[in-house]
C-alpha cells in the first residue's frame, strides 16, 4: 500500500488507542485525582512502560527490522525465519532472567530508579513496590510483541501490531468503570489496574501470535545460540534503545525529579497523555512505517524511493504537528478541563496540568521530527549516531530539570523535555544533511514554511474564538456544554487550517486523498 495509506493504518489504530487512553485517564482522574494512589500507579507503570517503548519504538524498531529486512531481501523467507527464531530464543532467556531479578529487587528499583522521593511515605512506597511487581511481567510480553510487530511491519502488515495497544486501554477502562460503579476504595482501584496491565500484556501477545500465523510466518522455539545475527543485533540494539526511546527516557528522568513533590508525577502524566495523541497518530505512525520501507528500499538499491519516502514523511509530519502544537499551546486549559475536571480532579489541578501541557506542546513537532530523522540512520544499521544525539539531549534535559524544578516545578520538567527534544531533532537533521543521507526537496522546505505561517494564523484565530467562548468553560458550566464548546473550537480550527493550507499551496489535500486510496504494486496486506 502507499506510504500515506500505511501511515493512516498505523495512525488510525494509534488514534483509537489514544482516545481510549483519554477515557482511561479521565476515569483515573475521577477516581484518584492527583493523590498518592495515582502517583504510585503512574510511577510503577512508567518503568515497564518505558522499557516497552524502548523495545517497541527503540531497539527492535531500529535494530531488528534492518537486519530482518536484509535477511528477507538476500535470503528469502527461510533466512528471515532462521534469524527470527534465533532472536526469539535469545530474547526469551533474557526476559525470564530480567523479570525474576526485577520481582526480587522491586524495593531497590523503586528506591533508586522509579520514585526515590517516595521513601519518606511508607504507604505510597509499599504500594509502588507491590504495583511494580504485579506489572513487571507486562514488560516481557511487550518485548515479545515488539519482535513480532517488527516482523509484521517488515512484511508490510501493519494493522495487528498497531491495534494491539488498544487492548490495554479496553481492559483498563472496563476495570475503572466497574470500580467506580462499585465504589471501590482508591487502593483497591490501583491494584485492580495493576492486574489489568498484567493481563493486557498476555492479550496483546496472543493477538500478535495469531497475526504471525495468518501471515504464514510461524516461529519455532529452539535452543538459544549466540549466532552472528544475534551478536549483530546486540551490537545495534543497546544504542538503538537509547536513541529510539529518548522522549520516554526524558520523561522517566523527569518523573524521578518530580517525585520530590506530592502529586507532580500524576500532573505530568495527565499532561503527557494529551500531547501523546497527536504524537502517537503522527510520530509513531511515521516511525513504524518509514523504517521498514527505508530498510527494504536501501537493501534493494532503490535510492529514489528512499529520498521520496523521507521527504513525504517530513511533509506529512509538519502538516499535522504544527497546527496540533499551536492549538495545544493556545487552549491547554480548555482541553484539560473538558477531559479531566470532575470528581477528585479540581479546577486548581486543571490549571497546573494546563501549564505543563502548553509547554509540552511546543516540543511536539520536535518529538515527531525525531521519528522522521532517526530511520535515516537506523535503516543503514547506524544506531550509534542517534544514540549520541539522544545522549546530548538527555544530559541537557537532566541539567535543565534539576536547575529549574525548584522554581518552576512541573513546568520545569515539561520545558526541559521540550528543549532537549528540539536539540535532538536538530542534531539528527544536520548530520543527515552532512552525510548526504537526506536529499532535501526545496519544495518541501517552502511548503513547511507556509505551514508554519498558517499555523500561527490559526493560533491567533483560535485564541480570539476561545476568549469569545470563555463563559462556556467556567468550572460551574456543565461538562456537555464545555465539550460542545471545545468541539466547536477544534473543528473550526482544523477546518480553517486545512482550508488555508490548501489555498496557500502548503498542502494538496486532493493528492493526499489519492495517496490514501492508492496501493503499491505488490504491496502486502496491512
Amino acid at each position: 500500500m502507499s506510504l500515506v495509506r500505511s501511515f493512516a493504518t498505523v495512525g488510525g489504530n494509534t488514534a483509537l488507542s489514544r482516545v481510549l487512553g483519554f477515557a482511561r485517564e479521565m476515569l483515573i482522574a475521577a477516581a484518584l485525582g492527583a493523590g498518592p494512589v495515582a502517583d504510585a500507579f503512574f510511577a510503577a507503570f512508567r518503568f515497564p512502560n518505558l522499557f516497552r517503548r524502548l523495545f517497541a519504538e527503540g531497539a527492535f524498531n531500529a535494530a531488528f527490522i534492518p537486519l530482518f529486512a536484509r535477511n528477507l531481501e538476500e535470503g528469502g523467507d527461510n533466512a528471515a525465519k532462521a534469524f527470527a527464531n534465533d532472536v526469539l530464543a535469545a530474547l526469551l532467556v533474557v526476559l525470564i532472567a530480567l523479570t525474576a531479578i526485577a520481582e526480587i529487587a522491586a524495593p531497590i528499583l523503586v528506591l533508586t530508579l522509579i520514585a526515590p522521593g517516595f521513601a519518606g511515605d511508607a504507604d505510597k512506597f509499599d504500594l509502588t513496590v507491590l504495583l511494580t511487581r504485579v506489572m513487571f511481567p507486562y514488560l516481557g510480553c511487550m518485548s515479545l510483541v515488539a519482535m513480532l510487530s517488527g516482523i509484521l511491519n517488515a512484511l508490510h502488515r501493519y494493522f495487528a501490531a498497531a491495534f494491539a495497544p488498544v487492548l490495554l486501554n479496553i481492559i483498563l477502562v472496563v476495570i475503572l468503570v466497574a470500580s467506580l460503579w462499585l465504589g471501590l476504595p482508591e487502593r483497591t482501584v490501583g491494584l485492580a489496574m495493576g492486574v489489568g496491565v498484567f493481563l493486557s500484556g498476555f492479550a496483546q501477545l496472543a493477538l500478535l501470535i495469531a497475526a504471525i500465523r495468518r501471515a504464514d510466518f510461524p516461529l519455532k522455539l529452539k535452543r538459544p545460540r549466540l549466532t552472528p545475527g544475534v551478536r549483530r543485533l546486540l551490537v545495534l540494539a543497546a544504542p538503538a534503545a537509547i536513541a529510539g526511546g529518548i522522549t520516554q527516557i526524558n520523561l522517566f528522568v523527569g518523573q524521578i525529579i518530580a517525585s520530590q513533590k506530592a502529586g507532580a508525577i500524576a500532573i505530568l502524566q495527565y499532561a503527557d497523555r494529551v500531547y501523546q495523541l497527536p504524537l502517537g497518530i503522527v510520530g509513531i505512525a511515521i516511525g513504524v512505517v518509514l523504517l521498514p520501507e527505508l530498510s527494504r528500499a536501501l537493501k534493494a538499491g532503490h535510492m529514489q524511493a528512499v529520498a521520496d519516502n523521507q521527504n513525504r514523511s517530513l511533509e506529512f509530519a509538519l502538516l499535522l504537528t504544527l497546527p496540533a502544537a499551536a492549538a495545544l499551546f493556545i487552549i491547554p486549559e480548555e482541553v484539560v478541563r473538558v477531559l479531566y475536571e470532575r470528581g477528585a480532579f479540581t479546577p486548581n489541578t486543571s490549571a497546573i496540568v494546563a501549564r505543563a501541557l502548553g509547554v509540552f506542546a511546543l516540543g511536539l513537532p520536535a518529538f515527531v521530527l525525531i521519528k522522521v530523522f532517526s530511520p535515516g540512520f537506523f535503516a543503514r544499521e547506524d544506531t550509534k549516531t542517534p544514540m549520541y544525539a539522544a545522549a546530548a539531549a538527555m544530559i541537557t534535559n537532566i541539567v535543565l530539570s534539576i536547575s529549574l524544578f525548584p522554581y518552576l516545578e512541573e513546568v520545569a520538567i515539561a520545558l526541559a523535555t521540550t528543549l532537549s527534544g528540539w536539540l535532538n531533532a536538530a542534531i539528527l537533521f544536520v548530520l543527515l544533511m552532512r552525510r548526504g543521507h537526506w536529499p532535501l526537496d526545496m519544495a518541501v522546505l517552502r511548503r513547511g514554511a507556509i505551514m508554519l505561517v498558517v499555523s500561527v494564523v490559526m493560533a491567533i484565530v483560535l485564541f480570539v474564538a476561545a476568549r469569545g467562548l470563555s463563559s462556556a468553560f467556567e468550572p460551574a458550566t456543565g461538562v456537555l456544554i464545555q465539550a460542545a464548546a471545545l468541539l466547536v473550537l477544534v473543528v473550526a480550527g482544523a477546518a480553517f487550517y486545512f482550508a488555508l493550507a490548501h489555498v496557500t499551496g502548503a498542502a494538496d489535500l486532493r493528492a493526499l486523498m489519492r495517496s490514501l486510496r492508492r496501493k503499491q504494486t505488490g504491496g502486502a496486506e496491512a
